[in-house]
């Protein structure tokens, strides 16, 4: 399936721990799931452990960014999938930069080209179905768009946000082929 669903959006989802401590994890089971309100979901698979710190973090403070990935982050994004100790702060060790969000108390990667302060509206948990993923419902409540990539007050420059996808494996992809096609009225 991972095969065919395919480029799929990379959600970089930091959190911040009761104890104060950030996260900072790739998941590219993300999307956008409405308008109206903006909502977007992100899908953590358990590990053999059961633990998943941005799962945990989301769950306990009701709070979690989401940062897009774009080709000059695709090295930090892969480096802060690594399966590491919870005591372990992803900003400190992919020597990323935090940014506070501007209404939860959530870590943003200040050099993303945007981002969205979002807070957890439902989870569900799929575990009784047989899956291994729990999926994470968020609220929108802000977005952070650098400006060089907006155009006018509410568009974003496709080419210049260079936002990159996740196909099968160790496989990515850039959205850089674009093209437009009307749809029927």
């Amino acid at each position: 399936m991972s095969g065919l669903v395919v480029p799929r959006p990379i959600g970089w989802i930091g959190t911040r721990g009761t104890d104060g401590r950030n996260n900072l994890a790739p998941y590219s089971f993300f999307n956008g799931v409405s308008s109206s309100p903006p909502i977007v979901i992100f899908s953590p698979v358990q590990q053999p452990s059961g633990r998943k710190d941005s799962l945990a973090n989301a769950r306990e403070t009701g709070v979690f960014t989401v940062n897009i990935v774009d080709h000059a982050h695709v090295e930090p994004m892969n480096a802060s999938a690594a399966t590491v100790a919870a005591e372990v702060d992803e900003f400190e060790l992919v020597g990323l930069e935090v940014e506070e969000s501007d209404l939860i108390d959530a870590p943003k990667v200040a050099s993303a080209p945007a981002t969205m302060e979002c807070e957890v509206v439902k989870l569900v948990d799929l575990t009784d179905v047989g899956s291994d993923a729990v999926t994470v419902f968020g609220r929108v409540l802000a977005i952070d768009v650098d400006e060089r990539i907006l155009v006018g007050e509410h568009r974003v420059d496709q080419a210049g946000l260079d936002a990159v996808g996740r196909h099968v494996g160790s496989t990515y992809s850039r959205t850089r082929e674009l093209f437009d096609i009307d749809r029927p009225g």
